[in-house]
C-alpha cells in the first residue's frame, strides 16, 4: 500500500485528541518504517512558553498548503479541531476535524450513553519524493493512506466491553494490524462503495462497518484524499466540503 512512511503512520501529532481519556494516536504499522532513518519521522514542537492548546492546534492547520475538509453545512452540531501529522521536516501532511460529541475510548462504557460523532481526515495528495533534508524518500500517499488513518483512528476510540487495560493493548495491536491489511485491499469483500457529496459533487468512497462504528475513504478533485470514521451517526447522510473558516471549529 502506498503510504507516507514518515508522516502518515509514524508522525507525532501536533496536538493530542481533545478528549482527556482518549487513547493514544494510532500505532505505527509493523509493515512500515521511515526511509529517512527516523522511525518517528517527525519533529517535536520546540520548547518555549506555554501556548493555549486551541491556538497550537489552529497554527498547525494554518501551516498546511492544502485545503482542509469537514462535514458540510447540513451538519449543525459542534465542530472542533483535532490534530495534524507532520513529515520529518515539519511539513503538515494530514489532519483531522471532529463533529458531534467529542469521543473517548471508554466514554460509552463509563456513562452508558451512546456517542454520536464523525471525524474527517484530510490527507495531502503527494507523489513519491525526496525528504526535506535530502536523506531519504517519502512514499506517495493514496486513498489507502486515508483508509488506514481512519481505521486506526476509530480503533483509538474503541474499547470492547468487559476488557481490562492490559488486554486492550494486545487487542489494539491486533486490530491495528487488521486495519492496515484492510486499507491495503480496498477492492476486497470487506469494503462496499458509497456515493457522498464532496463540495456538492457526487464522489465514490470505499466504506465498511464494524461493531465499533464505520470507516470510509475516497479522493477529491482538489488534491487531497479524505478519510472519515464515526459512531452513532449514519455515514449515509453525510456530505463533505472544504473548510473556508477554521474559526467555525472550536
Amino acid at each position: 500500500m502506498e503510504t507516507t512512511s514518515s508522516s502518515l503512520v509514524g508522525a507525532q501529532t501536533a496536538e493530542a485528541p481533545a478528549a482527556a481519556d482518549a487513547a493514544q494516536e494510532p500505532h505505527t504499522s509493523p509493515h512500515t518504517g521511515s526511509h529517512t532513518g527516523d522511525p518517528a519521522g517527525s519533529q517535536q514542537p520546540e520548547a518555549g512558553a506555554p501556548v493555549p492548546a486551541a491556538r497550537r492546534t489552529a497554527e498547525g492547520f494554518l501551516a498546511a498548503d492544502f485545503p482542509w475538509y469537514g462535514l458540510d453545512e447540513a451538519f449543525t452540531g459542534p465542530r472542533w479541531l483535532m490534530q495534524v501529522g507532520t513529515a520529518a521536516d515539519g511539513t503538515v501532511e494530514h489532519g483531522s476535524t471532529g463533529h458531534g460529541d467529542e469521543p473517548s475510548a471508554r466514554g460509552e462504557i463509563a456513562t452508558g450513553e451512546k456517542e454520536r460523532f464523525a471525524v474527517v481526515i484530510t490527507v495531502a495528495s503527494n507523489p513519491l519524493r525526496r525528504s526535506g533534508d535530502g536523506t531519504g524518500v517519502l512514499e506517495a500517499t493514496s486513498v489507502s493512506s486515508a483508509a488506514w488513518l481512519a481505521g486506526s483512528g476509530l480503533l483509538a476510540y474503541s474499547w470492547p466491553g468487559q476488557m481490562d487495560h492490559a488486554l486492550r493493548n494486545d487487542w489494539l495491536d491486533q486490530q491495528t494490524e487488521a486495519a492496515w491489511e484492510l486499507a491495503d485491499d480496498l477492492d476486497g469483500e470487506d469494503w462496499s462503495t458509497l456515493s457522498l457529496p464532496v463540495d456538492g459533487e457526487p464522489t465514490t468512497f470505499h466504506y465498511r462497518e464494524s461493531e465499533f462504528g464505520w470507516v470510509l475513504a475516497g479522493s477529491t478533485g482538489s488534491g487531497v484524499h479524505l478519510g472519515a470514521y464515526g459512531r452513532g451517526m449514519s455515514a449515509y447522510g453525510l456530505g463533505f466540503s472544504a473548510i473556508s473558516d477554521l474559526g467555525t471549529y472550536e
